[in-house]
């Protein structure tokens, strides 16, 4: 059945693909974008209703909002994730918005030392309290991480995880389970779901299949904390996005981040892609920054 679904933060990681995917499956897709840049471009040319607006903004909010049967959310780790949360839950409310899919964090939760994911588990409280009903959402470290950690060209991937582990998940999975959950939101109302990729592995497993995959030694690099607080800050990286991904990492080490089920495949369709073949998907990405 067709249905009318708004995707917000629609030109980032997990927004840009469920938009894909949806209009591939017959949807109507309103995609809500801060600038109009040549990332909208692209999902208007595919077929998306593409406006301008902003989630700290609620009058823009209840525009992108009215006449849209359900939603997904996702906000960048920076500050306004609360205030932004209102806004989506008020809008939702007053334009009869009928589902609400979350993009949190599996280190939510009330006591984690991390600013920006104790905000995302009172961003889920506060959703849970709203008149619309809600499924959360909760990814262990993206796969993206091994693009962006490639990006600097040494072969190296220098992070102080220790020998913690995950299963790093591609955003395309993500999007599959987004995409199935605002088809059909009734079974999924209320609930919080974990998500995984493929295989649990720490990081020295993770550079071994790189290698392999990339034909090119890559070689993990166990730092401290301090060492990549200052590796964060020579990339330009905010404030409080570092203070994030220190505590982050202290919640890695004491495995967090561990985990694997099978909810990629049974909400979204098919299994997740492990390392090897998301290095084949985005073989691009990795070339780009390979000397």
């Amino acid at each position: 059945m067709e249905r009318n679904l708004l995707v917000i933060g629609a030109t980032g990681k997990t927004g840009r693909h469920t938009t894909e995917l949806l209009l591939q499956r017959g949807h109507r897709v309103r995609a809500l974008v801060r600038g109009l840049d040549g990332r909208a471009e692209r999902l208007a040319a595919l077929g998306a209703d593409v406006v301008e607006g902003d989630v700290l903004d609620l009058d823009s909010l209840a525009r992108a909002t009215k006449g849209i049967d359900a939603l997904y959310f996702t906000y960048p780790i920076r500050p306004g994730l609360l205030d932004a949360t209102a806004n989506v839950a008020q809008a939702a409310e007053e334009t009869g918005v009928q589902a609400i899919v979350n993009m949190s964090q599996v280190s939510a939760r009330r006591n984690t030392a991390s600013n920006a994911a104790r905000q995302h588990w009172v961003a889920e409280r506060v959703l849970d309290h709203a008149p619309v009903p809600v499924t959360h959402i909760r990814p262990t470290f993206f796969a993206q991480w091994l693009i962006d950690t490639w990006a600097d060209g040494t072969g190296e991937l220098r992070l102080p995880f220790a020998d913690g582990r995950h299963a790093p998940i591609a955003e395309t999975d993500q999007a599959k389970v987004i995409a199935a959950i605002l088809e059909d939101p009734a079974p999924h109302a209320g609930r919080i779901y974990p998500l995984y990729g493929a295989e649990e592995l720490n990081h020295y497993d993770i550079a071994e299949k790189m290698s392999k995959a990339l034909d090119r030694e890559v070689t993990y690099v166990p730092i401290e904390l301090d060492e990549f607080a200052a590796i964060l800050r020579g990339r330009g990286a905010p404030e409080h996005l570092i203070q994030h991904l220190l505590a982050v990492a202290v919640d890695y080490r004491n495995g967090v981040f561990a985990g694997t089920n099978d909810l990629v495949k049974t909400i979204g369709g098919s299994d997740p892609l492990d390392v090897e073949g998301f290095i084949a998907h985005n073989r691009a990405a990795f070339d780009l920054h390979t000397a």
